[in-house]
């Protein structure tokens, strides 16, 4: 079984949005279901689609993942007909130290929200941290792109 195995972090604001970065690519998707043992999650990025199917385990960090490439007419079709609560964001993507770090600015009513993962092949991998990164909130349930499409960033405060 394929896993996706990531860490997530928030983003120091200020040192971000100073940071030279490459374009960003817009991302919108939802979720035909969410709970607590499975997602299904359509995204339509700005020339793909896909359909992402991600289990639960014991460590928020690590997931069973499975996910294909659609046609993006077809990403938007059951984003518009079979989702609810959609979140939009930017993407770009920052290699730092020989690691991808994919970092994702928020829009809409999770607006001002940061939020960086990086990938990893082992749990106990090492990486260098940048100095962009704030703390790390993988264990935080709220901050998965799931909880913001139903409890959004705004509505915390």
């Amino acid at each position: 079984m394929p896993l996706e195995i990531e860490k997530k972090y928030l983003v120091k604001h200020d040192l971000w949005n100073a940071l030279a970065k490459p374009k960003g690519e817009y991302y919108r998707q939802g979720y035909i279901t969410s709970d607590v043992k499975k997602t299904v999650r359509v995204r339509a990025t700005e020339n793909h689609g896909y359909i992402t199917i991600k289990g639960k385990t014991d460590n928020p960090a690590i997931k069973p993942e499975y996910e294909y490439q659609i046609p993006k007419a077809e990403a938007i079709e059951l984003l518009d007909g079979f989702t609810e609560n959609n979140i939009e964001k930017t993407r770009y993507k920052i290699d730092f130290e020989g690691k991808a770090w994919e970092i994702d600015v928020f829009h809409g009513a999770n607006e001002g929200l940061i939020v960086a993962e990086i990938e990893l092949l082992d749990i106990n991998e090492a990486y260098q941290i940048p100095e962009w990164i704030d703390q790390e909130v993988t264990h935080e349930d709220k901050y998965f792109n799931a909880s913001l499409s139903k409890f959004p960033f705004k509505d915390w405060k």
